[in-house]
């Protein structure tokens, strides 16, 4: 992981999760994507039964997947050990989370943009060793920071911004992109029809 373990500490959380004129996602937030993943994906007839959140923070989504899904068994990991230990989430990182089962859907927000090229290189391709269904996947490139469409106010400045291109060629491998920040597994064999496909 290419940034310490201390920098994501209580007062990292409480700047970018607590406090209101800087945070960067709410409760309410995660309900709006929850709804809208698992939507997609039961019209995809993607079962959605396991669920593996990388960078779990707060566990938010685990709140809000539950909401709509008592059934859904959710497995937390965080790179924070502040947060690991203090909310009970397998402490790891997204570029070394080994399981030994495979998840109908893995969530990974705002996480890749913390690693350097080889890591994220590294966690892009472990996390298509145990998606058995789909990927969400949230992470800024260079144009978004650029551009004017990231609130810089609520966005934390990352030090490894890549391009788009850079992440299609190493997602493509695994993964049929479906719009929306939702990826497929290629080995979950969906039929999508071709304007489905982004």
């Amino acid at each position: 992981m290419s940034d310490p373990a201390h920098r994501f500490d209580a007062a990292y959380y409480r700047h970018w999760y607590g406090k209101a004129d800087t945070r960067a996602f709410t409760k309410t937030d995660k309900d709006v994507r929850a709804a809208f993943v698992l939507s997609y994906l039961r019209h995809l007839k993607v079962p959605v039964r396991s669920v593996c959140d990388l960078g779990c923070g707060l566990g938010h989504w685990r709140e809000a997947l539950q909401k709509i899904d008592s059934r859904i068994t959710y497995t937390g990991v965080e790179y924070s050990a502040f947060m690991a230990q203090r909310l009970g989430w397998v402490e790891s990182s997204a570029a070394d989370y080994a399981p030994k089962r495979k998840f109908d859907l893995v969530i990974c927000q705002a996480v890749l943009q913390h690693l350097d090229d080889k890591d994220c290189a590294r966690a892009i391709k472990n996390i298509g060793s145990y998606c058995r269904g789909a990927l969400y996947l949230e992470v800024l490139t260079k144009a978004d920071w650029t551009s004017g469409v990231v609130d810089k106010k609520h966005t934390e400045k990352h030090s490894h911004l890549r391009s788009a291109t850079w992440y299609k060629k190493r997602l493509g491998e695994f993964f049929v992109p479906v719009g929306g920040g939702l990826f497929v597994a290629r080995s979950a064999n969906v039929p999508l029809f071709e304007l489905e496909q982004m």
